[in-house]
């Protein structure tokens, strides 16, 4: 790895940041075998393992994201997302156009989502400004243990740098909501939940 280490300020400890090529060759070595995790910001986040209810709900959301998007775009299933200096995997993400049209990890979504049973402050903070500031347009947040579904739109710069999602609205299950790139197709948000 080229990273650098800093002398640590008044004995303080440095964390160490990752860029996506030194997180690729740290993969490639086989450190990260058989662990589920993602590069945020330059640091390395392991996932916990995915309960049922997680792994149910993602497919649901998958099955009706394929559905509103055939013939448009492709649904990306767990797959790494690249946005600047971080690679998440989210749940879903309606990509453009077709997979063959990539010779790398996507960094442009109509549409992403976040399945949510243990993870919510983080989705709805770190991740939401992440993808705010990759410019994603639509970030939906499946809040399983909540039974609700959390819309964000309308990223914007903030001061500082990166970026915020204007709009945030919460939907119960008997609610519809149709995403941005298809304003024709509403979603139950009950046939996204386990």
């Amino acid at each position: 790895m080229t990273t650098a280490l800093a002398e640590p300020p008044g004995g303080r400890p440095v964390p160490v940041r990752w860029t996506r090529a030194e997180y690729h060759r740290l993969g490639e070595t086989g450190v990260l075998a058989g662990r589920r995790v993602e590069l945020i910001r330059g640091e390395i986040y392991e996932m916990s393992p995915i309960s049922w209810r997680h792994a149910l709900a993602k497919t649901r959301v998958v099955r009706v994201l394929d559905a509103v998007f055939a013939g448009t775009a492709w649904v990306q299933d767990q797959n790494p997302f690249q946005a600047g200096d971080s690679e998440p995997q989210p749940d879903a993400a309606v990509i453009p156009g077709r997979p063959e049209d990539y010779s790398d990890h996507p960094t442009v979504a109509l549409l992403v989502v976040e399945v949510s049973d243990t993870t919510l402050d983080h989705d709805i903070t770190v991740k939401a400004e992440l993808y705010a500031t990759a410019g994603v347009p639509d970030y939906w947040v499946l809040d399983v243990d909540g039974r609700q579904l959390r819309v964000f739109r309308d990223p914007a710069p903030i001061p500082g740098g990166g970026a915020a999602y204007r709009t945030q609205r919460t939907h119960g299950p008997a609610d519809a909501v149709a995403p941005l790139a298809a304003p024709a197709a509403p979603v139950q948000v009950a046939d996204l939940l386990p």
